[in-house]
Formats: structure tokens, C-alpha cells, sequence
């Protein structure tokens, strides 16, 4: 079970913050663009995903190479997913129950955070046995 508080999960809340920024920057520009709320966090969630694998290979977790840094990718891209499905579904929820949709990104930003923290701490980036 990861730690919640130790200091791979604080650089982890670190790197988070950074693609958060991003992603908050772009989804505010969409809006002004007048993009429909949930359409706009697509986008805007993706550029921050972007990010956010960027600098987790590089100061939260330890990379893997070759063909296992492959199916890490491939992991990291499927706990995305699982964070924009949820975002992209508390934004439109809430938009339409008539939330502001900024507010609406927020608690999805929260929700989306503890997913796929556990997912990449439990499953992405879990230590794999090393090849024989």
C-alpha cells in the first residue's frame, strides 16, 4: 500500500500541482473560447497528462526501459484515461446541475487525483520482477 504522505507521494503532489497549472490554464482558455465545459477538459486534461508523465518518469518514479517502459507508457496512458472519464463526467455533471464549471473542474480534480494516484503507485510504476 503506497504511503499517502511520504516523499515519493509529495513530489508526486509536486508534479501534480505543475500539471494541474497547465491543465487549469488551458480549460480557463477554452472556456473564454466558448467551449462547452466538458469538451473543454478534454483537451485541457490531456496537455496536463502530458506533463504529468513527463516529469513522473523522471522525479517520482523510476522509469523502466525497453519494452517495460512501453507497457509503462501503456499503463500510465489507460490510469489517464480513468482521470479524464472522471473529470470529463464531474464537469459535465456539474455544469449541467449548474455549478460553476471551474468549481466543477476542481472536485474533479481532487477525485481524478486520488485515482490515479493509486493506480499509478499500485499498477503503472509498481516494481516489476526483473527478467531472468
Amino acid at each position: 500500500m503506497p504511503v499517502l504522505l511520504g516523499a515519493r507521494a509529495l513530489r508526486y503532489l509536486g508534479v501534480s500541482v505543475a500539471a494541474l497549472g497547465a491543465d487549469m490554464g488551458a480549460f480557463v482558455l477554452l472556456l473564454h473560447m466558448n467551449m462547452p465545459p466538458a469538451a473543454a477538459s478534454v483537451p485541457a486534461y490531456g496537455l496536463g497528462v502530458g506533463l504529468h508523465w513527463w516529469l513522473c518518469a523522471r522525479v517520482v518514479f523510476e522509469a523502466a526501459e525497453g519494452a517495460a517502459r512501453r507497457v509503462q507508457k501503456a499503463l500510465f496512458a489507460g490510469s489517464a484515461l480513468v482521470g479524464l472519464g472522471l473529470t470529463a463526467a464531474i464537469v459535465g455533471i456539474g455544469a449541467r446541475a449548474g455549478f460553476d464549471p471551474r468549481m466543477a473542474k476542481i472536485a474533479a480534480v481532487g477525485i481524478s487525483f486520488i485515482a490515479t494516484w493509486l493506480l499509478r503507485s499500485l499498477v503503472v510504476f509498481k516494481p516489476r520482477p526483473a527478467a531472468a
